[in-house]
């Protein structure tokens, strides 16, 4: 560093030991001489001549032009703070304030060499000993208006800790204490504003923008950390354009294309001022669509951009305004010395006013100046102090070096004044460690500090640009943002005020897909961002309930999305109900059985005294009679919501009526083949199967049922169960069989004691008998082994409540084939052919066919 700054510093001449500057230092714009200099760099002019090098001459000082009228205002705001702080009894009270005031003309080795002149003063020779150091001749330096020259002069300050207070630079680099140790400023640092850019976009719902910034240290910093806010936020960005004001004019008419052939209807622009006038320009002379313009503070609050009707609606946050009491007289109280003796206001008279002072003006589009034209009928940027932001910004940079300076050379006296050291010597890096620490007020209310990275707290104004009852446009206040508040309270607007682009009152839309309903999730479109998406339809057994979902929420497993897929709702539970149409006909047919085999049972017992119903062994056909009751019976256990009890009675019920009514069927058969075998000679084999044996048979066969289903409830009864294996959508009640084996081994038992009694039936069918039972018990074996035999496929492949009813239909149709074959029959003879009902008729002898 050494090696860069004794160059610029000094050199050592060959006559003696007297130090001297290179090269001639500039002139400042404004000077006033006082006990302590502060020095200011303001842009005050917006570009500079260019130079043409011939090498043979040494070149002359750099020549500015485009006086800008904002910045002349911020230079003479810095010559008003001193001067109030002069007349104060409570700031420095007896000391004053000097100033030296340069133009940087927006360009960086103009705002280093005003630095160097302030740091190094403007004595040619300024050191007759031989080591050519010296104290810099400003205690602390306000300014510079840009965040470039700004880190150019940080840089070679931060060696030699002399203190840059700015009001205007707001590259979020800046903060950086490592790189820049001695900066500080008076206005938020761009990394807050980027991030509050980023929530005001997000707020209206753009996720679709475009974005233009300044290819320099503000507009890069402060773009990329809205590209980074904007994208924790969801947003997109459809291009991303940087340009400078001194690029060629095709690589600005190139930005210009871009924005015009663009679909984001929202752009946000990190221009710096100067560019932003470049840029609009062009942009004034295309057609362009209308587009919803966010400004960066730089030109969202420049009252010179009004003029432009493309900016109308513009939105964005600002400083806020204040009142400076006394400015606006101080601004426009410019005597006719004070021009005379100041080249700079003498540009800006013959600027304002359209006049020269030279006598030799010959241009008839100007007239001669007087020097008593009256600024106070002037409307322009200079005088407008109605809303006072970054000049207060001025203000309050002036007023902290002033309490830094105060706090080290006053006193706290006895009385309530305090006590100045005019006189004492104070270094830069003494005002630093000040700077550090002030918290004060000023006199305008606004409460300054700065925080460890050298920042003021950071406070913004929503800006809207809206044009009055007047047809002028104007800056509209519409919202706050206090990056110090809770969370959550940092951001204040009122939506309903705001006049948005082209003069709508309604939010414009700035999305690259519309948004995907409920019931949909995004699907990124290959190649393109991911707010460029298409909506699908969400899976089945998925939804989504929220807007623009990226994912689809799967239903709980009892659960089931409605139609439209966004919300889950409970599924159908199905079972067999008693208000089926399907459960009314089982129930229809079930009663009409019971009916009928009670029917069966009256007319037996009325007639029981026949030969027909003793021929038939009474006592078993009304056992029979009575089990086939019980089995019609037993079908209404399998309808209606299943229950833990109703599902271990309709097993086992069934299991043991079945068993049961087999059973008698089975003693009846064999009762059959006895009486026949009893008519041989000599065969004695009644005795063996009376009636005690008839009775203790059917008891027997019908035990082992019981035992098998006794051990089924006890080891793993059946027991409700929720089906959701069928069908996605609905659940299906029914019940589990527990222990599929006991079921099985149920079926089983049944279906022996049905194929034996079936054997023994077809054996007995060709007993020449005029009424041989065996056939009617041969005919109805073979029914219920064929319902039971397609049962077991159906019952496997039958889903839901079609089990269930598979189930009751087996039942029926066997009970009913029971009762048609074995006792229709009988009772038809009984009822409508009496004459067959004798004891000679049914022992009568027939001539055996085939079955």
């Amino acid at each position: 560093m050494w090696l860069v700054a004794v160059p610029l510093l000094a050199h050592l001449t060959h006559a003696g030991s007297t130090c001297r500057h290179q090269g001639s230092p500039g002139s400042a714009q404004f000077t006033n001489d006082g006990d302590f200099v502060v020095g200011g760099i303001f842009t005050i002019h917006d570009n500079i001549f260019a130079l043409k090098h011939n090498y043979n001459d040494i070149p002359g000082p750099v020549r500015c032009k485009s006086l800008d009228f904002r910045g002349l205002r911020f230079a003479r705001a810095m010559i008003f703070a001193i001067e109030e702080i002069n007349n104060s009894s409570e700031i420095l009270p007896g000391v004053t304030l000097g100033y030296r005031i340069y133009d940087s003309c927006a360009a960086i080795p103009v705002a280093l060499k005003a630095a160097l002149d302030l740091m190094n003063g403007q004595e040619a020779v300024f050191s007759t000993n031989t080591s050519c150091s010296k104290s810099a001749s400003v205690p602390a330096i306000v300014g510079e208006s840009g965040s470039t020259p700004s880190i150019a002069i940080s840089r070679v300050f931060g060696p030699f800790r002399i203190p840059l207070v700015s009001h205007y630079a707001t590259c979020g680099c800046l903060s950086n204490k490592h790189e820049f140790p001695t900066f500080f400023r008076t206005i938020p640092s761009d990394n807050i504003q980027a991030t509050a850019l980023a929530q005001l976009v997000k707020h209206f719902g753009w996720t679709w923008i475009g974005a233009v910034r300044s290819d320099n240290d503000y507009g890069n910093f402060g773009m990329a950390a809205f590209l980074q806010a904007a994208q924790a936020e969801g947003i997109c960005i459809e291009y991303s354009e940087a340009f400078y004001r001194t690029n060629p004019r095709e690589k600005i008419l190139k930005v210009v294309d871009v924005i015009k052939k663009s679909t984001a209807k929202v752009i946000v622009a990190f221009l710096a001022t100067g560019d932003m006038v470049v840029l609009l320009r062009e942009l004034s002379t295309q057609d362009i669509p209308v587009f919803q313009w966010i400004g960066s503070e730089s030109w969202i609050i420049d009252p010179g951009f009004l003029q432009y009707s493309l900016l109308s609606g513009s939105i964005g946050f600002g400083i806020p305004k204040s009142v400076i009491p006394g400015l606006k007289e101080f601004l426009v109280k410019i005597s006719p010395a004070e021009i005379a003796s100041s080249p700079l206001l003498t540009e800006f008279w013959e600027s304002a006013f359209s006049c020269s002072f030279s006598a030799n003006n010959t241009s008839s589009s100007k007239k001669v100046c007087t020097g008593s034209e009256n600024l106070r009928e002037l409307q322009n940027p200079y005088t407008d102090t109605s809303q006072l932001r970054v000049t207060n910004k001025v203000y309050r940079a002036v007023y902290s070096v002033a309490q830094s300076i105060h706090n080290l050379v006053c006193t706290k006296s006895k009385g309530s004044f305090s006590h100045c050291e005019k006189d004492r010597q104070i270094e830069p890096w003494q005002v630093l460690q000040q700077l550090k620490t002030v918290n004060f007020t000023t006199n305008n209310g606004d409460r300054v500090y700065f925080d460890a990275n050298g920042d003021p707290a950071a406070t913004y104004e929503l800006v809207n640009w809206q044009v009055n009852e007047e047809g002028k446009a104007q800056f509209v206040t519409v919202g706050h943002y206090d990056a110090s508040a809770p969370e959550g309270q940092t951001f204040t607007m009122n939506d309903r005020t705001i006049i948005w682009a082209g003069g709508k009152s309604k939010i414009p839309k700035s999305v690259c897909s519309e948004s995907c309903a409920p019931g949909t999730r995004k699907a990124v479109q290959k190649g393109r961002p991911f707010c460029c998406f298409d909506c699908v339809p969400c899976a089945e057994g998925e939804i989504s309930n929220t807007t623009d979902s990226t994912d689809c929420i799967t239903c709980p497993q009892e659960y089931w999305p409605n139609t439209q897929r966004d919300e889950c709702i409970s599924k159908p539970i199905e079972f067999l109900s008693f208000g089926d149409v399907l459960g009314i006909i089982l129930v229809g047919f079930s009663v009409t059985g019971v009916g009928v085999t009670s029917a069966v049972g009256v007319v037996f017992f009325v007639f029981r005294s026949t030969p027909i119903v003793k021929a038939n062994n009474s006592e078993l056909s009304f056992l029979l009679l009575f089990s086939l009751t019980l089995c019609f019976l037993c079908s209404f256990t399998f309808i209606g919501q299943p229950s833990d009890w109703s599902c271990m009675l309709r097993h086992t019920a069934f299991g043991i009526t079945f068993v049961l009514c087999i059973s008698c069927v089975l003693g009846k058969t064999i009762v059959v083949l006895m009486a026949f075998r009893a008519t041989l000679p000599g065969n004695n084999i009644m005795k063996w199967f009376g009636p005690t044996q008839q009775r203790l048979s059917v008891l027997v066969f019908t035990f082992v049922q019981v035992l098998i289903c006794v051990l089924w409830v006890t080891i793993s009864p059946p027991f409700p169960n929720k089906n959701m294996k069928y069908y996605a959508e609905r659940i299906i009640l029914e019940c589990d069989l527990g222990s599929a084996g006991a079921f099985w081994a149920v079926l089983g038992y049944i279906g022996f004691l049905s194929a034996m009694c079936f054997l023994l039936a077809f054996l007995a069918r060709k007993l020449p008998d005029n009424f041989n039972e065996a056939k009617f018990i041969t005919f109805s074996m073979l029914i219920f082994c064929a319902v039971w035999i397609t049962f077991i496929p159906a019952y496997i492949s039958s889903p839901g409540k079609f089990t269930v009813a598979v189930e009751i239909f087996a039942i029926l149709a066997s009970s009913f084939g029971l009762i048609f074959c074995i006792f229709i029959p009988k009772c038809y003879i009984i009822l409508l052919q009496p004459e067959k009902n004798t004891r000679k008729h049914i022992m009568g002898k027939v001539t055996c066919k085939s079955l």
